[in-house]
């Protein structure tokens, strides 16, 4: 009968020791797969409803509240992982010198930015939508385009007129720097009486927005995601 061999912890140290060591395996050698979009990472940012600012809207009202998109964008702006931003709009307008600030915010962020009016970008809307870098309608979509106005009690002084034309100015300057139509053109829009009824202004719909050069293009969510792509990969 055999006796059972037995080993001391040195032996059989020197004995792994002298094992040569298994070959790598493939999927050691496969470097792990890179985390994001290799086109770019896009940060959305959406208006609905109506803008809000200084004064708080009733609670029945859909509303963006300019005090929550300021800091996203600057987020968006800061943010090194963030290659581009997407806005989507579809919005009545409302607060102009709230409008006036998001839309100052999305042109100079530094970043290729794209909007896409889907349903309306109405009033002070049209800034925000010529902020962008370049600019989409969905087909169906409307803008309208109106002087500034205000509700509430007005000073019957020759000092409002004056601040509402500053005012108008200011939205005017805005939409003409940053599209293609002209301040004899825009103007002719914003006062025309013919087109509302109850109201001045004209209404666009889709290509009218875009024949009038306040719009790039028409389009939709994958055409504004691949002109955002294409302007991240410049």
């Amino acid at each position: 009968m055999t006796k059972p061999i037995h080993t001391t912890a040195e032996e059989s140290q020197e004995e792994s020791q002298n094992q040569t060591p298994p070959p790598p395996q493939p999927e050691l050698l496969t470097p792990p797969p890179q985390k994001g979009n290799p086109r770019g990472v896009i940060q959305f940012l959406t208006i609905i409803g109506q803008i809000e600012g200084h004064i708080l809207l009733p609670p029945t009202n859909k509303a963006t509240k300019y005090e929550h998109v300021i800091p996203q964008l600057v987020m968006c702006a800061e943010n090194h992982e963030t290659d581009g931003l997407l806005i989507l709009l579809n919005t009545m307008g409302g607060d102009v010198e709230a409008g006036l600030a998001l839309a100052e915010l999305i042109t100079h962020l530094g970043k290729p930015t794209v909007s896409l009016v889907l349903g309306g970008g109405h009033s002070i809307g049209v800034p925000l939508a010529v902020s962008a870098s370049y600019s989409f309608i969905a087909p169906s979509a409307t803008m309208t385009i109106h002087p500034v106005r205000m509700n509430g009690t007005i000073v019957g002084a020759p000092q409002s007129y004056e601040y509402f034309n500053k005012t108008q100015d200011r939205v005017e300057d805005f939409i003409v720097e940053n599209s293609n139509i002209t301040h004899e053109r825009l103007s002719a829009l914003m006062m025309d009486t013919k087109t509302l009824a109850q109201d001045v202004g004209t209404i666009l719909i889709g290509e009218e927005a875009v024949k009038e050069g306040i719009i790039d293009e028409v389009g939709g969510l994958y055409s504004a995601m691949e002109k955002l792509y294409s302007l991240i990969g410049k």
